[in-house]
């Protein structure tokens, strides 16, 4: 399901939600973990409310107003594959904060109640106080709904304030418009750049993290051999050697002294093993603790040992001596100091709480500003109050949970790990985009609302949208329009060349950090947010979902490919993929000139539509039919297309926005075919290859884009290095890249692929994603 304007026109069929409740309920019933049963009944339920509510007529999936009754503003409740349940996100039963809030004003605890008091002198003062103190959260955009309509009432915009009003009167008795208490400012307005700090969890997320966390079973089992069951077993052996002679135990007799220390043995191995129950080896009869706890029992029962346990016995206490040699001999005490050395070093567990006690006395619904102190090791004081050594280290799978709080620059948590993808580095950008764009809000208490309201607008969840519809956007919900005038007051230079630098600084963070990957459709969408607030004209694309997609492209991907045109025009790439930017240029003059098609309403482009199903075509090969995944990889074939043609951003990245990543176009190159060569590692012995196979040839292209910017000497140099590279690998990786090396080196000194993209009779390949046949890397 993607996030964007361009869904196909198809109808949601309930298969699909039947047989995720299928899943859920298997998993309620039979997973091994309590929490996950219950997370999985819930989810259950909200399957059930998507069927039953397809089946009365009460859900349309696929349209941005699901719910019948609800506008396209009310957030809706959204499960896996953008199916609606039918429930509001800000619906449900009151939350404790209304009760709470209902007490207070001395009002009957129900929302439209509730609703109702806020309009009142009270009311209205309980909500400037919240402005002023910033003392609020909003978790659901909703919850920004009553305080915006407080302002401006309060900036004397009466009539704006009543229809604002009038407009969420309504919903009043079903959706929560109170915002939730928070003990301080709900965001930060202040100005803003790229090294504005941002956090991935908050401390409280990490709390959670290592509350969850629980010992490791098989240390914790070795821990106590090393501290309790070696050296008791040490003792039985030194027991028995008081009756050997030769090396042979019990060839002297067992006296009054030796067996009432041996029944003394055994009474505090009944202890022990009440004791201390991770370790059961020695409840083996055939272990050599256990033959010799055995053979202790009998002996002080005043039993004889039979030919058969003393010859098991003898043999226990020769290896035992033979492998660690005498108890109290060097070798013997080196090894058991070793051992109790490890056994004495804290758990991972122990200190998980060490961790969690320094971060239980921080703000909770932050990050942490300077992780160094959660991770330092055990001070003294902290010493004498857990009973950990004090100097003991901070293990790194405790530091990774405190690190992942950090709150930094988004490129330090990039540097850092903590960021470690492109769809990471997409949950985070919101919190910046969310002060950027409330920059335009020239009100010091509305620019922290606003940026309340959009953090909490991008954590709405995508809707499965068909017939070209596209996602709800901000700007669509009632209280942001209501205040738009505001925003538009202000609008000027320094607003959009904000935007323009945060765009910039965004757009260069993802490409270098990230050279391999294209760019998620969540990071896509807010670099949209900040490109039509500097109004630069250019447009970002989302990439298109093959299952529902039907042949059909806005505009703006046309005028995503004549842009990078513009930038690629007589470069390797466009030799290497056989496109006439041209033509395309051409062809988008001739589209302005026209009158757009309209596909369900919406506007698209026919001819770049019908040009990238012609290559895909040609690139499948003539009469190729759909093999593997039929439907959809044929559409991919042709989505690809459209990704080829416009570089999927990356030439709007670099010729509008002006991005300029360092150290340089061929490192990013470079580190772009190392994508390429690891997820080619990953095909062989693959039963599913082909979206790894895609995903390399996304990585190949991202590749040439790169290398295509670099000066001819550069490109001789990278060219030259490949073979170097590809060695790094295993050779199956070699053996299935070379076509593709093949064919870029074809083209780079000047050669071209024959019209099915293949060369000197197809040792030479033009590297693409999807096929409508098998694979050649396959």
């Amino acid at each position: 399901m993607n996030d964007n304007a361009e869904q196909q026109p198809l109808t949601a069929a309930p298969s699909y939600a039947a047989a995720q409740l299928a899943n859920a309920f298997t998993t309620a019933l039979t997973h091994e973990d309590a929490g996950t049963r219950r997370r999985a009944e819930v989810r259950g339920q909200r399957w059930r409310a998507v069927l039953a509510g397809m089946a009365e007529g009460r859900l349309t999936v696929g349209s941005r107003t699901p719910v019948a009754g609800l506008p396209a503003w009310v957030t809706p409740e959204v499960v896996r594959g953008g199916f609606a349940t039918g429930t509001p996100s800000a619906g449900g039963p009151l939350q404790p904060y209304e009760t709470e809030a209902a007490q207070s004003f001395g009002v009957p605890a129900e929302r439209r109640t509730l609703f109702a008091h806020c309009l009142t002198e009270a009311g209205l003062a309980w909500l400037w106080a919240r402005l002023d103190s910033g003392d609020y959260a909003i978790g659901v955009p909703e919850e920004a709904a009553l305080l915006t309509m407080a302002w401006l009432v309060r900036q004397g915009e009466t009539d704006a304030a009543l229809d604002l009003a009038a407009e969420l009167e309504p919903f009043a008795d079903r959706l929560r418009f109170l915002p939730r208490p928070a003990a301080g400012p709900a965001s930060e307005a202040g100005p803003t750049d790229a090294t504005d700090a941002v956090h991935r969890y908050t401390v409280s997320d990490a709390v959670d993290t290592l509350v969850r966390r629980r010992p490791n079973t098989a240390v914790e089992t070795q821990r106590e051999a090393l501290a309790v069951w070696q050296p008791f077993g040490d003792e039985l052996l030194v027991h028995w050697l008081r009756t050997a002679r030769d090396g042979r135990v019990l060839e002297l007799a067992p006296d009054a002294d030796w067996l009432a220390h041996g029944a003394a043995l055994l009474a505090r191995y009944r202890l022990l093993a009440a004791e201390h129950t991770r370790c059961t080896k020695h409840r083996n009869p055939k272990e050599n603790l256990g033959i010799l706890r055995g053979a202790l029992e009998e002996t002080v029962a005043g039993r004889p040992l039979d030919a058969r346990r003393l010859g098991l016995l003898r043999h226990a206490v020769r290896s035992m001596v033979r492998r660690r040699g005498l108890p109290g001999s060097a070798p013997h005490t080196a090894l058991r100091r070793r051992q109790a050395g490890q056994a004495a070093f804290p758990s991972h567990h122990a200190l998980a709480q060490l961790v969690l006690r320094r971060l239980a006395v921080l703000p909770q619904e932050t990050g942490v500003p300077d992780v160094a102190p959660l991770v330092r090791a055990v001070t003294a004081e902290e010493s004498r109050e857990t009973g950990l050594p004090a100097g003991a280290a901070v293990p790194p799978t405790i530091r990774q949970v405190a690190e992942s709080a950090l709150s930094a620059p988004i490129g330090t948590l990039v540097e850092r790990g903590v960021v470690p993808s492109a769809e990471v580095l997409a949950e985070l950008v919101p919190q910046l985009v969310a002060t950027t764009t409330a920059q335009a809000y020239g009100d010091e208490t509305l620019r922290a609302l606003m940026a309340a309201n959009y953090r909490a607008f991008r954590s709405r969840r995508s809707l499965l949208l068909l017939n070209l519809e596209r996602q709800v956007r901000v700007e669509e919900l009632p209280w942001v329009r209501a205040v738009s005038g505001q925003r538009a007051a202000v609008i000027g230079k320094p607003d959009a060349e904000g935007a323009l630098d945060m765009l910039r600084q965004l757009g260069e963070l993802a490409v270098h950090a990230f050279p391999g990957t294209i760019l998620p459709n969540p990071l896509v969408r807010e670099l949209g947010v900040l490109e039509r607030q500097c109004d630069l004209g250019a447009p970002f694309v989302e990439e298109l979902a093959a299952d529902i997609f039907m042949g059909t492209f806005s505009p703006k991907f046309l005028k995503a490919a004549r842009i990078a045109g513009e930038l690629l025009r007589g470069t390797l790439y466009e030799r290497y993929y056989g496109i006439d930017y041209g033509a395309i240029r051409n062809l988008a003059i001739a589209e302005t000139g026209a009158a757009l098609s309209r596909s369900y309403g919406a506007r698209t482009s026919p001819g770049f539509a019908r040009l990238c199903a012609e290559r895909a075509a040609t690139a499948s090969g003539p009469g190729s039919r759909p093999a593997y995944g039929s439907w959809s990889a044929a559409n991919g074939t042709v989505i690809e297309q459209a990704q080829i043609l416009t570089t999927h951003n990356l030439a709007t990245l670099v010729h509008r926005v002006s991005i300029a990543p360092q150290p340089g176009w061929a490192d990013l190159a470079h580190r772009s075919f190392v994508t390429v060569c690891r997820l080619t590692a990953r095909v062989h012995g693959n039963r599913r290859p082909l979206p790894t196979i895609k995903d390399a040839a996304y990585a190949w292209r991202q590749m040439l884009f790169h290398l295509s910017l670099c000066p001819p000497d550069e490109q001789r140099r990278f060219l030259a290095g490949l073979d170097e590279e590809t060695a790094r690998h295993p050779a199956h990786v070699t053996t299935r890249v070379a076509p593709a090396l093949a064919g870029l080196l074809l083209v780079a000194e000047g050669g071209t692929f024959d019209a099915d993209g293949t060369a000197a009779g197809g040792r030479a390949r033009r590297f693409l994603g999807w096929s409508t046949g098998g694979h050649w890397m396959r």
